[in-house]
């Protein structure tokens, strides 16, 4: 295979030698003028005798050379928005990327300290780039969610120089100490950074090979967790638009899956500060079923964090927007199914209040959606073993949904869910029935002392009703008096 490498070195092929084909010869330079230094690797008289050990060492240089040189190559960028201007040379670039990928697939023997470096320089070269301003316009993620995605013309090229990072990372041949020196610190984290292109391909690449450094290089494993976790920080409280927040999150779902029982306290403060504040943004509905197998990865590892994930989402819960509430309640009984009793009777109060307030929302989609959390089992049997602290909290909702309500199907769910309550404790569901109906005349008496009181007030500021008032009394005339 380094043979038929070394062989494809220049732009032209290259014509071996009598002894080329055989065992063990290396070509002849003699139709070689491109490289001084290639000839003088290659460029000894066929006929001098040379040793095994000689000639193997004449051969590894010449492979390491050979390789070098293709990747010098590929170092050259080219202006892909132009599609006419260099062309031959573009195409040229490619091949020669496209030989490069083959060699290191197929390579039989470890990769020097020299390649290793001269790869990582190509890939920065290649990869590292400024994104157009065009690109990256103001606008809001609600105004280009149905726009096309955008597509970068270099992506001919960048698809191959991915392919060779990819082969390059899981080759068993790369060793992750050496080559830990060029895959550093810097380099992951301006690899991090192309996670904002707006090419949804590049994303995908990147989120492979993302995850196949992190498997690699270990020693490298914190740097990536706090640089991501830096990402996420910035996208909730300054730029709140990011185009690969969905991609790392599922690099990260691989990763949180792989976390040692019981978990660090670095991981526990990952999912508090990083990941659970990632509700807050409006455009949480693009990375939301990823972020949800986030969070439910790690109650798996460790339920008493259940607690914490729910008390996360009522500090982040919308008010105003139904479609995102729509999406908490889903994301809300995912977590409810794995939460165990104690942690739920820590937050029930609160949970069950801000449900209460879900039952009586005046979409009737969001109330249904609320509705339906009856028909989990799970949770209906939490439900079910404290429904003296539950139902008080719930059944004023349940009955205002059923005397103004508006939409029908809304109607019907609460009366299913009312008759639940009846089935599980009647002298429950009566004593409540009985407090929201005094609580109901306390608050019509209340209405109506405010209205008369308002009343008052606006007779009392009205003219209208104020009563006449009597003219002053004129004084009598000053008579003069004359001296």
């Amino acid at each position: 295979m380094w043979k038929q490498f070394i062989g494809k070195l220049s732009w032209k092929s290259l014509k071996s030698g009598p002894g080329g084909g055989g065992g063990g010869g290396s070509p002849t330079a003699k139709s070689n003028p491109m490289s001084p230094r290639e000839n003088g690797a290659f460029g000894k008289p066929p006929a001098s005798p040379r040793s095994p050990s000689g000639a193997a060492g004449a051969e590894g240089r010449s492979r390491e050379d050979a390789f070098i040189e293709k990747v010098t190559i590929c170092c050259t960028v080219y202006d892909f928005t132009d599609r006419g201007k260099d062309s031959p040379e573009k195409e040229r670039k490619r091949q020669v990327l496209m030989s490069l990928v083959d060699c290191i697939g197929a390579a039989e023997e470890p990769l020097t300290e020299a390649m290793m470096s001269a790869c990582v320089r190509m890939f920065a070269v290649n990869l590292f780039r400024v994104f157009p301003p065009k690109v990256r316009s103001g606008t809001t993620a609600s105004e280009t969610e149905e726009d096309e995605p955008f597509f970068d013309p270099s992506w001919y090229h960048l698809q191959v120089v991915y392919e060779l990072l990819l082969r390059f990372v899981t080759s068993p041949f790369v060793d992750p100490k050496v080559a830990r020196k060029y895959v550093d610190s810097s380099f992951i984290s301006k690899l991090l950074d192309l996670f904002d292109s707006d090419d949804p391909r590049e994303r995908d690449c990147l989120k492979t090979v993302l995850h196949r450094i992190y498997g690699k290089f270990m020693g490298n494993r914190p740097f990536i967790r706090k640089a991501v976790s830096n990402i996420f920080y910035r996208f909730v409280s300054e730029a709140d638009h990011h185009n690969g927040i969905s991609e790392l999150l599922e690099v990260f779902g691989s990763v949180i899956s792989g976390f040692a029982k019981p978990l660090k306290e670095e991981h526990k403060l990952f999912l508090w500060k990083a990941l659970i504040p990632l509700h807050k943004p409006k455009t949480v509905g693009v990375y939301l079923p990823q972020l949800t197998y986030c969070i439910t990865q790690f109650i798996e590892k460790e339920p008493k964090l259940a607690g914490t994930v729910i008390r996360g989402l009522l500090k982040y819960w919308p008010v105003t927007n139904s479609q995102k509430e729509m999406m908490f309640l889903g994301e809300l009984e995912e977590v409810l199914e794995l939460i165990d009793m104690a942690e739920f009777q820590k937050c029930m109060v609160p949970l069950f209040r801000r449900i209460a307030n879900c039952l009586n929302s005046s979409h009737f989609q969001v109330a249904e959606r609320a509705l339906f959390l009856w028909n989990n089992e799970h949770l209906f049997g939490m439900i079910s073993q404290n429904r003296q602290v539950i139902v008080p909290i719930v059944y004023p909702a349940l009955e205002r949904n059923a005397r103004l309500h508006w939409n029908q199907s809304v109607l019907n769910v609460t009366m299913n869910v009312r008759k639940m309550f009846f089935d599980m404790d009647e002298r429950l569901l009566l004593a409540c029935q009985s407090n929201f109906q005094a609580d109901e005349e306390k608050r019509a008496a209340a209405e109506e002392r405010r209205r008369l009181t308002w009343e008052q007030l606006e007779r009392n500021a009205d003219p209208a009703f104020q009563p006449a008032k009597a003219p002053p009394s004129a004084a009598p005339p000053r008579v003069p008096t004359v001296t």
